[in-house]
């Protein structure tokens, strides 16, 4: 054999660099289901389906195509434990001259196929992912230089060089960003009533027979596989895009931040999960949503808020990701050290928000941006929980997490463990921007506004409490100047209390064990 083209789970694209120059007398496909990838952290039920299921499409739409695919399944009954046992004996079955891989979306994966390489002596070339916009090296050239990142200039760099809703060099509208358009909360009435679920597909005998096997092989795993319904190929993804362009694209962006009771998905796009297993190219999305802004079916501040997600953020995180790896992993800028508590895996608390989040991660393995970063990555942040094990749990609970979208937005941008390298300054609040944002609170024993006493909010607690104890550092940030001023403002008596109240609190919450 001339060439094993190793295909990994994150990278199911045809059109991938993996395939290029593939000669079909010559080389071979291979891919493996691994339980490794799978235990390495404690990963929802839908999640490792959705790998699974998604994997074996593909590797079934290769086949009608004409490649050869050696592929190994898993079983209920336990092979396949790593990949670097599974990659030894495909070697010596298959006595290749050269591996090929594109680059993994991992920094830990990509470390274990080299060693192994290495180890058995034969050349693995790793080819670039064009799947992305940004390279590397042209991240790492915007990089250069710069005392601080920040998205914004990134992202308009992108949109010149990619000429994304841009009229004569400039910015269709006058500006670059409508964020202040984008901060929308529901009336008491809750979304429209003519707000369409997204478009759901159905099991065939593949996806069927994956959800009996992760019911059998990882029975203990957290999260149900009762509302599995997430596309699985390339033209469900496809069918998925264009059911978000055409039937809630038009209120995404004023309503992006919004939170309702038990309303998993709102006017977001649910397509994170097609784009980050690469069934789904970022351009078409990209695509589709400027042409209906062009077409007049969506404004123009949904469409460059949902734009600026997919060519800012995306690209962002990733660049980030690449650049500070391996170090990136272990920091923790505001040496955090408590545990995560077990409620994050059962959805077990009178706090009605984290409730309905965690309820709500368990069912269906999504949760969009804000329920993420504003009500299970708050409450962490102000708890003070060791920011590897939040990371850990967001990467083992939401369908689209792979570890270079992951890790910088939960390390980085919800825990500030990077100390500013994702954010300009902690996204600390009090329970009453939940409040603001969702009715979440009118569902809770709690009070939003109150910092102490039996009714008082335990974000709200957390929140002056973790001002208390990091003010030197916080103090230091410009950004955080007013909320510094109005910890300053609080009467001696009563921070002492908040104090007393976090400390027990923080006591109170059982810790979740290793997982």
């Amino acid at each position: 054999m001339r060439h094993l083209v190793l295909v990994l789970g994150d990278q199911l694209d045809i059109q991938s660099a993996a395939l290029d120059g593939f000669d079909s007398e010559q080389d071979a496909i291979w891919m493996c289901e691994v339980a490794g990838e799978a235990t390495h952290v404690w990963s929802h039920k839908a999640r490792i389906a959705l790998f699974l299921s998604a994997m074996r499409h593909f590797r079934d739409a290769l086949r009608k195509r004409g490649f050869q695919v050696h592929y190994r399944e898993l079983n209920a009954r336990g092979n396949q434990g790593e990949f670097s046992a599974e990659l030894q004996a495909a070697v010596s079955k298959y006595r290749p001259r050269k591996l090929v891989l594109v680059e993994p979306g991992e920094w830990r994966v990509k470390a274990l196929f080299e060693e192994t390489a290495a180890e058995l002596g034969v050349e693995l070339e790793i080819r670039s992912d064009r799947h992305f916009l940004c390279s590397h090296d042209a991240f790492e050239e915007h990089a250069r230089g710069r005392k601080q990142l920040r998205l914004e200039y990134f992202y308009r760099e992108l949109r010149r060089k990619h000429d994304v809703l841009m009229q004569g060099g400039k910015p269709i509208g006058g500006k670059w960003n409508f964020d202040h358009d984008n901060r929308g909360a529901f009336t008491k009435e809750g979304p429209s009533a003519e707000l369409l679920p997204p478009l759901r597909f159905r099991k065939d005998a593949t996806t069927r027979e994956v959800l009996e096997l992760v019911e059998r092989r990882f029975a203990d795993h957290p999260g149900s596989l009762e509302h599995f319904d997430w596309p699985v190929t390339a033209s469900q993804a496809r069918q998925a895009l264009d059911d978000f362009v055409d039937h809630r694209l038009a209120e995404f962006g004023t309503y992006q931040d919004a939170m309702w009771t038990d309303e998993p998905y709102l006017y977001h796009s649910r397509l994170a999960a097609a784009m980050n297993l690469k069934l789904l190219d970022p351009r078409d999305v990209i695509r589709a949503a400027e042409a209906a802004y062009r077409a007049g079916l969506a404004p123009l501040n949904a469409v460059e808020g949902f734009i600026r997600q997919i060519l800012g953020w995306r690209e962002y995180v990733r660049g980030v990701y690449w650049l500070h790896m391996p170090d990136y992993l272990n920091r923790n800028a505001l040496d955090a050290n408590r545990p995560l508590p077990d409620f994050y895996w059962t959805g077990d608390t009178e706090m009605n928000c984290l409730r309905q989040a965690i309820g709500q991660t368990l069912q269906y393995g999504y949760a969009h941006h804000i329920q993420r970063l504003m009500v299970t990555g708050l409450f962490s942040l102000l708890l003070g929980v060791d920011p590897q094990a939040v990371h850990a749990w967001y990467l083992a609970v939401y369908v689209d997490a792979v570890e270079w979208v992951e890790l910088p937005n939960s390390l980085g941008m919800s825990q500030f463990a990077d100390g500013g390298v994702m954010a300009s300054k902690p996204y600390a609040a009090t329970g009453k921007y939940i409040q603001r944002m969702s009715n979440y609170c009118q569902g809770c024993r709690f009070d939003p506004a109150k910092a102490v006493g039996d009714e008082a909010c335990p974000l709200t607690t957390l929140y002056w409490d973790f001002l208390s104890r990091h003010r030197e550092q916080l103090a230091a940030n410009p950004r955080m100047a007013l909320q510094v001023k109005n910890l300053d403002r609080k009467p001696a008596d009563e921070l002492a209390e908040i104090r007393r109240l976090a400390a027990e609190l923080a006591s109170s919450y059982t810790p979740s064990g290793d997982r």
